[in-house]
């Protein structure tokens, strides 16, 4: 056994108060950021991630997003059990889940909970600590001001980025026009602090024997239309799920337009994680923002 092995033993049996020693190791495809896999003991199992261990700081920033929507108790989170370093390395713990597909009830109970989710609130928008939006940094300052909110740590911080790639010209341009006129597309509309998932896309959800459950989250407090916008922009979720969210907790009329705005950081973080394929997207989207003005 590995010295790294023996080092999560020890953590995962002083956080349960049991031995346990890994006797079988799997290896889970899927994760574009850190490695995954299933051990086991024989008794119990574990869901694992490993990672460089200059990422310690996102495992421990995901362990406390995850213990931040469970206090709402209104959706299935895994539990995060562990996280460390040994040597070159960084590993978080998680409750290992049964996962697998739901049917339109499942779809539409995961609506209806996450509208639940979503009437947590917050004095302010932000979060008590930054996390990760994939593998970038993710500023959470905490801030009165959605739009100043919005506007400094999601679109400019990207923007920014984007700039230190080598993104510049056209796409700063306009991202500069958008980032001054924000408070446009609020005139009529006044979000409330929600407790975001924060990175809600197909990938990050299943069920348990047909329990909805989200995972890998990136927590923070903001506007609840951010989480919902993100549930579109990568293949979507079913219509029962957005039936069953608009009846628990109606999506405001210009919920049409602002989508585009919050999945334009998503956009802007894809282009500076995986590069130039979404520079015309970005582009496409500010330029449609920049017209509904």
């Amino acid at each position: 056994m590995s010295a790294l092995q023996q080092a999560i033993d020890a953590a995962i049996s002083e956080a349960i108060g049991k031995t346990f020693v890994c006797k079988q190791s799997r290896s889970i495809g899927g994760g574009s950021i850190s490695a995954a896999s299933l051990i086991s003991s024989g008794t119990h199992s574990f869901f694992l991630k490993t990672n460089k261990s200059s990422q310690l700081e996102m495992f421990s920033a995901e362990a406390d997003g995850l213990i931040e929507l469970r206090k709402a108790n209104v959706i299935r989170l895994p539990e995060p059990i562990c996280y460390g370093e040994v040597g070159a390395t960084a590993f978080l713990v998680l409750e290992n889940l049964s996962l697998g597909s739901g049917n339109k009830s499942s779809a539409s109970a995961l609506g209806a909970k996450l509208a639940k989710l979503h009437q947590i609130k917050a004095k302010q928008f932000g979060w008590y600590r930054n996390n990760t939006i994939g593998a970038t940094v993710q500023i959470n300052a905490q801030t009165d001001s959605w739009v100043d909110f919005y506007r400094q740590h999601r679109l400019r911080f990207q923007l920014s980025l984007a700039a230190e790639h080598g993104y510049g010209g056209e796409l700063q341009v306009l991202g500069d026009r958008l980032c001054e006129n924000l408070a446009v597309f609020f005139n009529t509309y006044q979000p409330y602090p929600a407790l975001l998932h924060g990175d809600l896309w197909s990938g990050n959800y299943a069920y348990a024997n047909g329990e909805p459950v989200i995972f890998d989250p990136a927590t923070y407090y903001g506007d609840r239309e951010a989480d919902i916008a993100m549930t579109e922009l990568f293949g979507g979720f079913p219509a029962e799920f957005y039936a069953s969210y608009n009846e628990a907790l109606p999506l405001d009329d210009g919920y049409s337009v602002r989508k585009n705005l919050y999945n334009l950081y998503h956009i802007l973080n894809h282009l500076n994680l995986f590069g130039s394929g979404y520079h015309g997207q970005a582009v496409g989207m500010m330029k449609g923002l920049l017209s509904k003005m």
